[in-house]
């Protein structure tokens, strides 16, 4: 037997249904015994839905209103009533078993599963097969139109059914002609047989990817926008209904091994993949995620792997995942298993674990360990932020994609996926140095559309293009790397500040407003290092060294010359090729720093930008300058940029709130004096006033 369903939501209708996330409103049904041709009773029921505000299109065509939808029951109700009246019927039919049967795969996939797995109650078994309408008659009817192309009322033509829908209700008119199709395909003519039904996912398969599969592109999304703590089960809710591949969930990371909210999802096939597609800007709780289509190559790049040890450890399949972050250096697998206790087994007891090494052998802090169920996973998490030896350990949920990545590629030199570059300043030529001091001659601009660029910004500002500085348009990013709306320029005199200002203050760019502020070029590089500057004034960037609070930001005139030695550090080779020659390189004064040449602007991110520690060498893209400059710069001041080889050295895994007296009691007896210092980086005098003589340790 079929079960023909029909159903509507108080948003979008047709090819769109489910793609605007509105709730269901409207469910119509009937039994249909294949066998001996006869039908059940008709039933339609309205849906109460949590918004009953309806759409122009859902009120036009469904002739439905609030105020009768406000009297009805609401969906997990309705859904009980359904089953209750297709096994009546199902009884009198004679019938025990049957398969649903839709006007395509909107209804099943893009409308119930989702809405219901947000209003976390479950699917009756039913749902998880289907027949698609559409399908079945272009098998039927070869010569028909092509299956996206289909609707109830092309499929009523082609057959020559004479159904008009003006006659009956909305929903039952199409509940009828559905079944006038199906009794239309089983006849002599045709003897159609539904043999191969739909079938959605009950759940996620987790499981390992190999680089050496192939990856079709047409199946593959970008989810962005996630909750750094979304797991590939949370990435799986949120497309609910949809059939994801095996493994096909790739979490994507940062260069520090931490999520980034962006995932590779991969579908089984292009038709889900599309589908997926549909869901772009849904929610996943209070946050919406955007879809866009990406590669079989970036996926791989992601998800795929080759280690021996990461297939072992990953071969216990239905496991569930869990990564320990912050644990000691000398961490045994005895002390984890001890920590985690007999409350909450590991899979294969030491076989279940797996710690992240550098490629030297070292251990990173990081580790994975298997669960055989939910249950002593959830026992497992409660224990986040919980001590081990003297430093507590995160436990987050993780996938086996990220098992691949974080093992296999987090501490290679190349990264993972093309990404937005590390952000980068141009070599700039004196004298048009990063303006400081209190001089009004800069402006600032806010509400820029976000697709706003150099020259959009130029055309705005019309006649007083001509007074700004050589490469004195900065556009400021936000921490994601994305347009923040915001820019600042700086023009040759206060006096083109103060005009520019008051022509362009709320002028229209595109269909927004912007406005348009004089500010010194103090407060300038306030914003460009991570401050903030409001009505209440200026807020200092986030950074805890006394070194390098606000008074000291004036090294960014004299910015240093980073030796060779120290540069091969932050080195990240596939993002910034050193491309510069020692030709065009050697005539630089020293006292500019050295930069990648590439880009025409300024790229700003709120929290990568200072010229010296404490930045990760992961998020600050220094490049080693050529040793001709290095050499002027040494026989210009007069001192040797190292005492000898070797001697910077580099310090990890620093406590967060760690000071500059912190560290030099660390190195007490080791200090060079102020002279041997001096020649390789400017030190303000505040920071003299921190240091009393010793030295600036290099702590990279």
């Amino acid at each position: 037997s079929l079960v023909v369903l029909f159903g509507a939501t108080a948003g979008a209708y047709g090819a769109k249904l489910g793609s605007d996330e509105r709730e269901l409103i409207l469910l119509v049904w009937q039994v249909v015994d294949l066998h001996s041709k006869k039908v059940g009773t008709l039933h339609k029921s309205l849906v109460k839905a949590d918004n009953l505000d309806l759409s122009d299109q859902c009120r036009e065509v469904s002739g439905l209103t609030p105020e009768g939808l406000g009297k009805a029951e609401p969906l997990d109700r309705v859904l009980q009533q359904f089953s209750q009246l297709v096994s009546s019927d199902l009884k009198v039919l004679g019938r025990s078993s049957y398969t649903l049967c839709s006007d395509g795969q909107l209804l099943i996939r893009q409308v119930l599963h989702p809405e219901t797995s947000k209003k976390n109650f479950l699917l009756s078994d039913c749902f998880y097969s289907f027949y698609d309408l559409r399908k079945e008659f272009h098998t039927c009817y070869p010569s028909s139109a092509a299956v996206k192309d289909q609707t109830i009322k092309t499929m009523a033509e082609y057959l020559g059914l004479g159904t008009d829908e003006a006659e009956e209700d909305f929903g039952v008119w199409q509940v009828k002609t559905m079944v006038a199709i199906i009794f239309s395909m089983l006849s002599e003519g045709c003897n159609h047989v539904f043999t191969e039904p739909e079938t959605v996912k009950y759940k996620y398969e987790t499981g390992p990817c190999s680089k050496s599969e192939t990856v079709d592109s047409e199946t593959v999304i970008r989810a962005r926008g996630l909750p750094w703590q979304s797991s590939d089960q949370d990435i799986a809710r949120f497309f609910k209904g949809l059939n994801i591949a095996k493994g096909g969930v790739a979490l994507c990371l940062n260069s520090q091994g931490r999520r980034n909210g962006e995932a590779l999802v991969r579908f089984v096939n292009s038709e889900q993949r599309d589908l997926a597609l549909e869901r772009h800007k849904h929610h996943m709780g209070s946050r919406y995620i955007e879809v866009y289509k990406a590669t079989g190559e970036e996926f791989l790049k992601i998800a795929g792997g080759t280690s021996n040890e990461v297939a072992q450890f990953l071969s216990k399949e239905n496991q569930v995942i869990i990564r320990m972050r912050g644990l000691p250096f000398t961490a045994t697998q005895e002390d984890v298993l001890g920590f985690l206790g007999p409350e909450c087994p590991v899979t294969g007891g030491k076989e279940g674990l797996l710690f992240v090494k550098y490629p030297d052998g070292r251990p990173t802090g990081d580790a994975f360990v298997l669960f055989s169920c939910e249950e002593y996973a959830q026992n497992a998490l409660k224990k986040h932020k919980e001590i081990l030896g003297k430093r507590y350990i995160e436990l987050f949920r993780s996938t086996a994609a990220e098992v691949q990545q974080v093992v296999l590629n987090r501490y290679m030199s190349t990264p993972l996926i093309p990404t937005l570059p590390t952000p980068i300043i141009p070599v700039i030529p004196p004298p048009y140095t990063i303006a400081t001091g209190s001089i009004r001659d800069c402006v600032r601009l806010r509400g820029l559309p976000y697709t706003a660029g150099i020259d959009d910004i130029l055309e705005f500002m019309g006649d007083a293009t001509g007074d700004i500085k050589p490469h004195g348009v900065h556009m400021v990013l936000n921490q994601q790397g994305r347009p923040s709306g915001d820019a600042f320029i700086q023009m040759k005199s206060a006096d083109k500040a103060f005009m520019v200002a008051q022509k362009c203050h709320k002028k229209m760019m595109k269909d927004r407003y912007v406005e348009v502020f004089q500010c010194s070029g103090e407060e300038m590089n306030f914003v460009l290092m991570g401050g903030t500057l409001n009505r209440s004034g200026l807020s200092p960037p986030p950074c805890k060294l006394p070194c390098l609070s606000p008074p000291a930001y004036a090294a960014f005139q004299t910015a240093a010359v980073i030796p060779a030695e120290a540069a091969a550090l932050y080195q990240p080779q596939a993002l910034l090729p050193t491309t510069r020659t020692p030709q065009a390189s050697a005539a630089a004064p020293p006292t500019v720093t050295y930069y990648p040449a590439q880009a025409a602007q300024l790229y700003m991110n709120y929290t990568a930008y200072y010229p010296s520690p404490p930045v990760s060498p992961t998020t600050v893209g220094y490049i080693a300058a050529p040793p001709g400059a290095v050499a002027a710069a040494a026989s210009a001041t007069h001192t040797p940029i190292l005492p000898q080889p070797g001697a910077l050295v580099r310090m990890q895994g620093l406590p967060y709130n760690t000071g500059m007296k912190e560290i030099l009691s660390f190195f007490q007896g080791y200090q060079y004096a102020p002279d041997d210092y001096n020649g390789l980086i400017q030190l303000s005098d505040q920071a003299r006033s921190v240091l009393q003589a010793p030295k600036e340790w290099v702590c990279l």
